[in-house]
């Protein structure tokens, strides 16, 4: 599940009318009545793919007589030229929605792309990936959506979520051991309290306070392993920092129970997806009639 059905739908709309505004122009102008028209939304590089549930209320909501079939689901991997869903219905409603449906499968496909080879790289190890909360402000759930889709793990989703405590919180107190103190006064005994250690002296001290977790903050991996030595099972240990796919398997190697990377929702490269439409010279060179799907070149809108 992405998140609830209301949180989708206020998502949804708000994107439609950040992009139409009062009304499509252009579409309007060109096509001031309705007329039946066939696409579909094909990727243009190989992918894993995340958020067609989305792509479908986007088009739902425009037109809810126009017809949406998905041919693939979200985790599937997509090949370059592969068909995602088939589209039929009044080409103005397709027109306006296929920016934003766009938009939300590029996004969500790229994290779910770029977690996914983070979680190849690792594999052999007893290793989970994780995010972080460094997200796109509003649209968290869906992004913590695509890295689940993607084969990685959630962090906290949010502040009241979790307990942990950061460097400011530590240079803000004094100590560490004085903030892991007050934080299990007022926790309840069921939630664990993860520490940030900037070097082995706060993996020491944070073991000393009894923190439950333990997040080795930009470490390089020689420390990481010194740290998983020092810790011995006694706490979950978590790398974050300075993290990238040349060095996640070396880092994963050390022993971690979690790595945690920021990117994998904050510099996510967008995936290439695009739609098509039929169009009337393609069906004549082919002799098929309405019914045929035969699709022209390049997107509909190529400048957008």
């Amino acid at each position: 599940m992405i998140a609830p059905q209301y949180i989708l739908r206020k998502l949804v709309e708000q994107a439609l009318e950040e992009d139409l505004g009062v009304r499509d122009l252009t579409t309007q102008a060109i096509f001031p009545r309705p007329f039946k028209s066939q696409a579909a939304l094909m990727a243009k590089e190989e992918l894993i793919l995340a958020g067609i549930e989305i792509a479908s209320m986007i088009f739902k909501i425009l037109d809810p007589t126009l017809k949406f079939r998905p041919v693939a689901v979200d985790g599937q991997s997509i090949q370059r030229e592969g068909l995602i869903a088939r589209l039929e219905g009044d080409g103005r409603s397709i027109l306006m929605g296929e920016r934003v449906a766009i938009n939300f499968l590029q996004r969500l496909s790229a994290i779910a792309t770029l977690t996914s080879k983070y979680v190849k790289a690792v594999k052999g190890f007893k290793v989970k990936i994780v995010d972080t909360r460094k997200t796109t402000p509003g649209l968290r759930a869906l992004e913590k959506y695509a890295v689940r889709v993607g084969g990685g793990h959630n962090h906290r989703f949010g502040l009241d979520r979790g307990i942990l405590i950061k460097d400011n919180h530590v240079d803000l107190i004094g100590s560490l051991s004085q903030a892991v103190e007050r934080a299990k006064k007022s926790t309840p005994h069921s939630l664990k309290i993860e520490v940030e250690a900037r070097d082995l002296q706060e993996v020491q001290e944070a073991l000393s306070s009894g923190a439950d977790m333990i997040l080795l903050d930009n470490m390089k991996p020689e420390e990481i392993k010194k740290a998983v030595e020092i810790i011995k099972g006694r706490a979950l240990v978590e790398a974050s920092g300075g993290i990238s796919l040349p060095n996640v398997a070396e880092i994963a190697a050390t022993g971690v129970d979690y790595i945690s990377i920021g990117a994998l929702t904050h510099s996510a490269p967008a995936v290439d997806i695009c739609l098509n439409v039929v169009t009337r010279r393609a069906k004549r060179a082919r002799g098929e009639g309405s019914k045929g799907f035969a699709f022209g070149g390049g997107d509909v809108s190529p400048h957008d």
